[in-house]
């Protein structure tokens, strides 16, 4: 397992975080996601480590920008 962290900007309400949990539980190997509009946090728990570029144009698809968090 593992766990992969992202600042997330733009979004505002339950339905941005809706939009954003769809398009990043597309993503291969992904088995989780929590995503908060109130702190901009996204949690993505995988099968295995995930490319942070995919996260990215995944967050980018649902209309937000999201930055990998170390």
């Amino acid at each position: 397992m593992s766990t992969s962290e992202y600042q997330v900007t733009g979004m505002t309400c339950g339905h941005c975080e809706m939009s954003v949990r769809e398009e990043v539980e597309t993503l291969p190997g992904v088995q989780a996601v929590e995503v908060s509009h109130q702190t901009g946090r996204l949690v993505v728990t995988s099968t295995g480590p995930l490319d942070d570029d995919a996260v990215i144009a995944a967050v980018d698809e649902a209309g937000y920008q999201a930055v990998p968090q170390r």
